[in-house]
């Protein structure tokens, strides 16, 4: 990923609490050549030194049998994005666009049985926990388990790199920015305000 020295975020606890919050992931590998896609929701994991993403597919996606044969896999999350108008700007400009996002490069292999079953628990107590009524792996019956299972394909993916990019006017000068903040909480798009709040939040570090 391009990422201009302004925009380059090297913290690595701050890039995986990104990766936390924005866990909705697309990861791309490749079949004789030809990019191919999936969209999915994946875990954060540290084993030792090291650290994984955990997730899983359908058995009838083919782009799991292509972890073997295409070398590294990429793994993109995206977070807020927005318009910038440069007419918020206080000199002439062009318009740009903010947001965040983090490439994750690894190495994915299968996971047996038992591991897809300890992740899928884990996927569960994350999104269900805090509701009244939670659909946890222990409250759901075995046959329904054994069922679904045989439908899907567990994976992790061993971290080598990571690059995150927050573009977020970082480049303007101190007016210019209040004033791009203000004008996007006053836009009606969601993303609009929740990168507002990022350049904010940015504004106290």
């Amino acid at each position: 990923m391009y990422i201009p020295k302004y925009y380059k975020v090297t913290d690595v606890h701050e890039i995986e609490e990104f990766i936390q919050m924005n866990a909705f992931a697309t990861l791309v590998t490749t079949k004789q050549g030809t990019p191919i896609a999936t969209h999915l929701p994946l875990m954060l994991h540290k084993k030792g030194d090291d650290t994984y993403l955990t997730g899983h597919m359908a058995y009838g996606n083919p782009q799991w049998r292509t972890f073997v044969s295409c070398g590294d896999v990429l793994v993109m999350f995206q977070g807020p994005h927005a318009y910038i108008s440069s007419s918020w700007y206080s000199h002439e400009n062009v318009p740009t666009w903010n947001y965040q996002a983090v490439h994750i490069y690894g190495k994915a292999t299968l996971l047996d049985k038992d591991e897809v079953s300890e992740d899928l628990t884990s996927l569960l107590e994350k999104y269900e926990k805090h509701r009244e009524q939670p659909v946890l792996w222990e409250n759901l019956s075995p046959e329904l388990l054994e069922k679904e299972m045989k439908g899907i394909v567990g994976f992790q993916i061993k971290i080598s790199d990571i690059q995150a990019a927050y573009k977020l006017s970082q480049n303007r000068n101190e007016a210019d920015y209040e004033n791009i903040i203000a004008q996007l909480n006053n836009e009606a798009t969601p993303n609009s305000k929740q990168i507002a709040e990022q350049m904010a939040m940015r504004c106290k570090k």
